[in-house]
């Protein structure tokens, strides 16, 4: 079964909390054991320091008698839960409280420990040589009148009791622990319902993108990164949804512009083979057909020039050069066609500046586009003015016709692949739909800008941006 973010993040959590509990658990229990046998310890050592002050050395000193002794050990032992051994300086037991408990008593320490030295105290966690069932803390000292060893005292009592109040800090310890726990828990369904459920709900919309259902909502509505992370979503879905339109136009558009000529070329070759068309006539549709082939051959140019731009961007050559000049040589280039429709074409250069940096080449085709376009829209006997200006230490390249202009909503689709302002796409207008698109790309790989100014019935206005020329030399550059 596949485990979701949030599986995944309560077992690591849960692990994590468990390791640690028994990490923190194991060293407070070693800690708090060792902590806990010192102090008893050293309890145990005041006490027979004690008791052998008040009451042993005056049985030593024959002031009191062995049963008094024996009632104040057994006192001694059902008061604080300590057994109390008392042996001679020999190492001979003398007095044991409640002797008759313990199935095995030692008449002399040395049976036990042969090595043990009654002139130094000791302390000892253990059954005591196997004398007692279980655990216990024993301490010994030796008693001393004066300067002389008068005897050694022994007192042991249970592990049990540290042990209790050992347990009792543990138990203390496992209640935070399940605090923490249910905590980490209110936690984690806080986070599944304020970041698991909504980032599933983001996946479910990311899938439905994949598949081209592009209308899907995430339905997440917050004022945070997950926010942002949606409302980026939705718009990359819109986005996407314009590309897949995009998508669709272009291919509706590049088959119609291939299957416009392809028809032409096919039907006129199949009147020939067949006879409609006579072999005098072949001349005429013959230069019919070889100029739908060039249509076609510039739309193929056009579109490989355009993909080149996507995937690499066109390669500069930049060079100083006056603008100037190629805009004579394209008006030069296009006199033929502006004299079949009477058009005026004037140059206008008031900019006292006219030698840019770019490259010369690439410049030299957005003009050509540029007035080949006005010229295609101009009406008979109209006027094309091209002024060259500069400000602020830019020139300036203005193409302006007397067209029918172009409508304020269709403006901005203007340098679209294959656009075209007229809604018939008739054959007297041999365009591709791709010369302002070109156009566009070439400035905007320079790190200039073009724009269009244009009124209905007023002509449309084209205008773009160039680097002034400077000390620098030409070069080839990738942008």
């Amino acid at each position: 079964m596949k485990r979701t973010f949030l599986d995944k993040i309560i077992i690591v959590i849960t692990v994590l909390l468990t390791v640690l509990f028994l990490l923190l658990a194991s060293y407070t229990t070693y800690a708090t054991q060792k902590a806990l046998v010192n102090e008893k310890q050293n309890n145990l050592i005041n006490e027979a320091n004690l008791l052998a002050e008040q009451t042993i050395l005056s049985y030593l000193q024959g002031i009191t008698s062995l049963e008094y002794l024996q009632i104040r050990f057994d006192e001694f032992e059902d008061t604080l839960q300590t057994d109390v051994w008392l042996f001679s300086a020999e190492g001979n037991l003398i007095v044991a409280s409640n002797s008759g408990e313990l199935s095995i008593m030692p008449h002399n320490i040395y049976h036990l420990d042969p090595e043990l030295n009654l002139n130094k105290g000791f302390t000892q966690t253990g059954n005591f040589y196997s004398i007692f069932p279980g655990t216990m803390i024993s301490v010994g000292i030796p008693i001393y009148a004066g300067e002389t060893q008068q005897g050694y005292l022994i007192l042991h009592t249970a592990m049990a009791e540290v042990e209790k109040l050992q347990d009792d800090m543990l138990e203390i310890m496992y209640g935070p622990f399940f605090v923490i726990l249910l905590v980490m828990l209110i936690v984690l369904a806080y986070l599944s319902k304020t970041i698991i459920r909504p980032i599933t709900k983001l996946n479910i919309a990311a899938r439905e993108y994949a598949k081209g259902n592009f209308e899907m909502k995430t339905g997440v509505h917050r004022k945070d990164e997950i926010g942002e992370l949606s409302d980026s979503l939705e718009y990359m879905a819109g986005e996407l949804s314009k590309l897949d339109e995009y998508r669709k136009n272009f291919i509706a558009n590049i088959s119609h512009d291939f299957r416009s000529p392809l028809t032409s070329i096919k039907g006129y070759i199949e009147a020939m083979l067949d006879g409609t068309i006579p072999p005098e006539k072949y001349s005429r549709y013959l230069n019919i057909v070889l100029n739908e082939a060039k249509r076609l051959t510039k739309l193929t140019t056009s579109l490989l020039e355009l993909n080149d731009f996507d995937t690499y961007g066109p390669i500069l050559k930049r060079q100083n050069f006056d603008v100037v000049d190629v805009i004579r040589e394209t008006r030069n280039t296009l006199e033929g066609v502006s004299e079949k429709k009477k058009i005026d074409l004037q140059i206008k250069c008031p900019a006292e500046d006219t030698v840019v940096y770019a490259d010369k080449m690439k410049i030299g085709q957005v003009i050509h586009n540029l007035l080949d376009n006005a010229i295609k829209f101009s009406p008979k006997e109209g006027k094309i003015t091209v002024t060259i200006y500069d400000k602020n230490g830019k020139v300036f390249v203005s193409v302006k016709d007397q067209g029918p202009g172009i409508e304020k909503e269709k403006q901005k689709r203007v340098f679209d692949r294959f656009y075209k302002t007229d809604s018939s796409r008739g054959k007297d207008k041999q365009g591709t739909g791709l010369g302002l698109a070109i156009t566009k790309e070439i400035i905007k790989a320079h790190g200039e800008n073009i724009d269009l100014i244009s009124t209905e019935g007023a002509g449309s206005e084209f205008v773009f941006s160039l680097t002034r020329s400077s000390s620098r030399e030409g070069g080839q550059i990738r942008q």
